[in-house]
């Protein structure tokens, strides 16, 4: 499984790429391959606010719905409205075009309580 040195990420599989006070999140390589064939995503409004670990979404693949926590609090700025119509972009460019929704981060010190690429591999095993 691909883990990115430049990603944080989550004990339930989310990454999340910090760009200033604004970051992407979106599920890893790892999350994409265990649910397999990703039919539809189902997230957040724009201009929600959201606690960490609080669920923003849901991921639905064919065999299974699964729920997709923030890694950071935050605002949600833009949803990837790519996957409306190609949801299997997250099993194509899960790092990549399949990122999930774009959000200005509330309290960057939560940023430190995620895992780092090393961290992660640990987590899978790797």
């Amino acid at each position: 499984m691909k883990v990115l040195e430049n990603l944080r990420y989550t004990k339930d599989h989310e990454w999340i790429r910090v760009e200033g006070e604004n970051a992407y999140v979106g599920v890893t390589d790892f999350a994409q391959h265990e649910l397999g064939d990703i039919v539809y995503v189902d997230v957040p409004s724009v201009g929600s606010s959201l606690e960490r670990e609080e669920v923003f979404g849901s991921i639905e693949a064919v065999k299974t719905v699964s729920d997709m926590f923030m890694p950071v609090g935050g605002e949600v700025l833009e949803s990837n409205v790519a996957l409306d119509t190609d949801p299997a972009l997250i099993n194509k460019d899960a790092y990549g075009e399949g990122w999930i929704i774009k959000v200005k981060i509330a309290n960057p010190a939560e940023l430190n309580e995620l895992l780092d690429a090393a961290q992660y591999q640990q987590l899978l095993g790797q």
